[in-house]
């Protein structure tokens, strides 16, 4: 199962959905997990998408793409999201976690590795069976 992280430098969970310019892309595997590539949208923030976002279907346009590019994930760590792009992830199958404060990469794919090992949610069980 792919995992996608917003991030700013590839090293931390540090930024909101829509103006990640970049996502980190882990495998998780019921053995372990592998980094696989990084995902860049823009240099820095997402302007695409920070600037449109008063235009309507212009805006929606572009958050659909990013949606789209990441539609091979089933979870996306993220400092914030917007509802309706939350809403278009959730409607593909993918779960936004928001995190509260930076956290590394590293950290939260050790975290989410041990939950898989222990105890998983039922979605997540879900998720890990669908692969």
């Amino acid at each position: 199962m792919k995992v996608a992280f917003a991030t700013t430098d590839g090293i931390n969970v540090d930024e909101h959905f829509g103006r990640a310019g970049m996502f980190v892309i882990y495998e998780l595997m019921q053995d372990g997990y592998v980094f696989l590539e990084k995902r860049k949208f823009a240099d820095g923030r997402d302007a695409e998408i920070e600037g449109t976002k008063d235009m309507g279907q212009i805006h929606d346009d572009r958050v659909r793409m990013k949606v789209d590019k990441l539609e091979d994930c089933k979870i996306i760590y993220l400092t914030e999201i917007g509802g309706p792009s939350a809403a278009r992830l959730v409607k593909k199958g993918i779960m936004p976690i928001k995190i509260k404060e930076t956290t590394s990469i590293e950290e939260s794919m050790h975290k989410l590795f041990e939950t898989v090992k222990t105890s998983p949610p039922p979605w997540l069980r879900k998720a890990m069976n669908s692969n």
